[in-house]
């Protein structure tokens, strides 16, 4: 490990995301919306990560350890105020998956989040949504769920199917409850001026 004191930085901005939101749940503070604590942190992790590339690049597992670097792929991931970043982020690892020095399952998901809020299709079924009768499904695919699961396979992840009974199962009682159709309509209408806001829609 070529950089340890980074390292413990990206493992800590990582716990203390993962501790903020967990007490969020806890006191049914998280769902109904993109909580302002929660953002808040998210900015702020994303802005120390951004200083660490631009000090040593992509945090890879070489330079920081497989656990920074998998703290590094979070703090992306929970970036989606920053669309810019985000895609730079996904640039710089693509570049690495290329060169067999990132997971590429790491990748997958970042690439599909960012699909999702661009309204595009994605790619490896990482991503699930509430369909108009609250329920969750896999956000819209670009191929057939068979290809998409093959696409899957090869990353060593399981089928969408298998993912979703899982992502049921782990659904919390805030998330459970159901939402009347014009509930549902006003947190749509909500995201969307969201994503507006930040950058993902131009329209």
């Amino acid at each position: 490990m070529l950089y340890p004191d980074i390292a413990q930085t990206l493992i800590a901005c990582r716990k203390h995301d993962l501790d903020v939101r967990q007490r969020l749940i806890d006191e049914g503070d998280l769902f109904g919306g993109y909580n302002p604590e929660m953002e808040k942190v998210h900015l702020e992790n994303a802005r120390r990560l951004q200083e660490i590339i631009a000090e040593i690049g992509w945090p890879t597992q070489e330079q920081v350890g497989e656990e920074a670097s998998q703290a590094a792929w979070l703090i992306v991931q929970h970036a989606i105020s920053l669309p810019a970043f985000m895609k730079s982020c996904l640039a710089l690892m693509k570049e690495h998956e290329k060169a067999g020095t990132i997971d590429p399952v790491n990748v997958a998901f970042l690439s599909d989040r960012i699909a999702m809020f661009e309204n595009r299709p994605q790619s490896y079924g990482t991503q699930f949504v509430d369909d108009d009768q609250g329920q969750l499904v896999p956000y819209a695919l670009d191929a057939s769920i068979d290809q998409v699961n093959q696409r899957r396979q090869q990353l060593g992840l399981n089928t969408i199917e298998e993912r979703l009974t899982e992502l049921t199962a782990q659904m919390r009682v805030e998330q459970e409850k159901q939402r009347t159709a014009a509930e549902r309509q006003v947190a749509q209408n909500e995201y969307d001026t969201w994503r507006r806001k930040v950058g993902w829609l131009s329209t």
